[in-house]
């Protein structure tokens, strides 16, 4: 059984060491944002020498982050977002602060 569900995808990773990423496009499934306060992709971070070989795009599955302009009842509202690397930590770089 497959599940349709609505969810922005992640346009950009620029972690180019995770496996997930190929192409500066992140392949995971889904990915969860935050830890509660740090918009950080709470999805491990997978570092292999190899990438996957998935050719669809990420969705954001939640977001921990209640913070968050985008944040709506756990689940972001956000068109697409962007992650990359901020302050030695990956980040959700579409974070918005109430």
């Amino acid at each position: 059984m497959k599940m349709t569900i609505d969810m922005p995808f992640v346009e950009t990773c620029t972690i180019s060491e995770c496996a997930y990423n190929k192409d500066d496009k992140c392949h995971a499934r889904a990915i969860t944002i935050g830890d509660g306060t740090h918009p950080g992709c709470d999805t491990s971070f997978l570092g292999a020498p190899s990438h996957t070989h998935a050719n669809g795009l990420a969705g954001v599955g939640a977001c921990k982050v209640t913070s968050c302009t985008f944040n709506n009842d756990l689940e972001c509202s956000a068109d697409s977002i962007s992650v990359s690397m901020q302050n030695d930590s990956i980040q959700c770089m579409t974070y918005q602060a109430l």
